[in-house]
């Protein structure tokens, strides 16, 4: 609550026109506002609590409804990561490109169970978890989709997926993703959007491979 606190009281002060969306205390959650900012204060909170240095600040801003900027902030690697559309993605002011890898076997995947899942969806998500196991080189869970996107833009994971995520989970590392040369749509392959609550970010090359795997497993 803090750290959104100071964060929402830096950009009213700068941006007094502007709408604020938060994971703590909520906002305007349907688009219409020429500015929004989209704002998770800690993603990869189970992790802090529990003194694990897997954990990041999420900011995107989105303008007339599409994510125009993002910066994702790793304190204990020191690391930000940020992009703006048409004009590319860094971290720490260096470039970032995806992974060139181009088929599954040599792919590093990452993904994420949420807490706010129904049985049919975990089942679901265990399904697919299974069937990358045995097609992939590995399988990793983080515990923070912010920092999974930002390694997807970094091409140190290959392939992200997960459902039941919240705008501000993915808002700013979409467009890192998008701007490092990689692929984001929802799990039918379509256009993505922050609020489509399900994810699949890639380095492109793999992203129908991915599709037709979840594809033949959904309900």
């Amino acid at each position: 609550m803090a750290v959104e606190q100071e964060i929402r009281a830096r950009i009213e002060r700068r941006f007094p026109t502007h709408t604020f969306l938060g994971e703590e205390s909520g906002g305007q959650s349907a688009s219409g506002a020429p500015f929004r900012w989209i704002v998770d204060p800690i993603d990869g909170t189970t992790n802090f609590a529990h003194g694990l240095a897997l954990f990041c600040t999420s900011i995107a801003l989105e303008i007339d409804g599409e994510v125009a900027v993002g910066a994702i902030y790793d304190p204990m690697a020191d690391e930000l990561f940020t992009a703006e559309r048409g004009h590319g993605a860094r971290v720490n002011g260096r470039r970032l490109a995806v992974s060139p890898a181009d088929d599954l076997i040599n792919a590093l995947m990452v993904t994420g169970f949420p807490p706010n899942t129904s049985p049919a969806e975990r089942e679901e998500q265990l399904a697919i978890f299974t069937a990358f196991i045995s097609r992939a080189r590995a399988v990793r869970r983080l515990g923070s989709a912010a920092l999974d996107l930002c390694f997807v833009a970094a091409g140190r994971f290959d392939v992200f997926w997960e459902q039941n995520l919240y705008a501000w989970d993915v808002a700013a590392g979409g467009l890192l993703v998008e701007e490092a040369g990689g692929r984001v749509t929802n799990y039918s392959g379509t256009s993505y959007s922050p609020f489509d609550r399900q994810i699949i970010a890639t380095n492109a090359r793999l992203h129908p491979l991915v599709l037709d795997v979840i594809g033949g497993l959904r309900r």
